[in-house]
């Protein structure tokens, strides 16, 4: 691993010199996993573990092999499904800021084939079709090397992005998170009280308490922070629990509808049509059709 000295500041930001692509890596736990901005963009591979990933307004599942690209300011986190289990690296990130490539393809024009990428990465992308050795291998090539060599084997890996067709946009917002590490604080507590209390009744007046704020603060505060009011993250983080009910078990609809939160099964499936554009009996439906290629 490259020796090169590096701190990390209470916002989450690398002090590195002189350094066009820098690397970090890191467990679980660490004080790393949190709901957080900052001015770079960030690759992030996922190594080991699944649960939930929230990029912008974004909420959905993950697991090893995941790769995403996060944006400038686009806050972003991801919560282990078993908070208790510890690992050595569960993700490794490359870090780069706009700046440098910017200011590259002024001398270097074939810079510009990564910018379009660029524009992108303000909504969050994730990839598909890069085998995990594959990606793993080039993300270790990056870690160990440092300076030129460390450029040299990181443009081709942004080049295969830039030019792959096989991604999807994740957050329906460009959110620019600007808010101190006071106010990011509060929001990681709102996101896990959530993700972990998703099944009970949750009020707006309890969470805003949570953090001491008023209701009316709460509510701007939270939709500017996240891109989604309050109680449309709640359900989002419920119908992402009932997708992977709906994809892992023969659970019967309306057991899932209680199970996740929801005390309405046509509210269930109101709320589940307008996220996903389907019924949840469809989605069951597709996600089998996906998973065993059944016609």
């Amino acid at each position: 691993m490259s020796t090169t000295a590096k701190r990390i500041t209470p916002e989450y930001e690398i002090v590195q010199d002189n350094e066009t692509i820098r690397y970090l890596e890191h467990g679980h736990p660490s004080e790393l996993v949190r709901w957080h901005a900052h001015d770079d963009y960030e690759l992030h591979f996922i190594v080991k573990t699944s649960g939930k990933v929230f990029v912008g307004d974004y909420i959905g599942n993950y697991s090893a092999g995941q790769l995403i690209l996060t944006g400038p300011r686009l806050p972003h986190n991801w919560i282990c499904q078993d908070d208790k289990e510890e690992v050595e690296v569960r993700d490794m990130v490359i870090r780069f800021d706009h700046e440098s490539f910017s200011n590259g393809m002024k001398i270097i024009p074939e810079l510009a084939e990564i910018l379009p990428l660029l524009a992108r990465a303000k909504y969050g992308i994730e990839f598909f079709g890069l085998e995990h050795d594959y990606l793993k291998n080039m993300f270790q090539k990056v870690r160990d090397s440092s300076g030129l060599s460390r450029l040299i084997l990181s443009l081709p890996l942004l080049q295969k992005l830039a030019q792959s067709q096989d991604y999807r946009l994740l957050s329906t917002v460009q959110i620019d998170m600007k808010s101190n590490e006071t106010l990011q604080r509060k929001i990681n507590t709102v996101v896990d009280y959530v993700s972990q209390n998703y099944s009970q009744d949750i009020t707006l007046s309890s969470v805003a308490g949570l953090i001491g704020m008023s209701d009316s603060h709460f509510s701007r505060f939270f939709k500017k922070a996240t891109g989604n009011r309050f109680i449309e993250f709640v359900n989002r983080v419920r119908i992402s629990r009932a997708c992977s009910l709906l994809t892992e078990t023969d659970q019967q609809i309306a057991t899932i509808c209680f199970q996740v939160g929801f005390n309405n099964v046509a509210n269930f499936n109101r709320r589940f049509h307008e996220l996903k554009g389907v019924t949840p009996r469809d989605f069951r439906t597709q996600s089998h059709i996906r998973v065993e290629g059944v016609i």
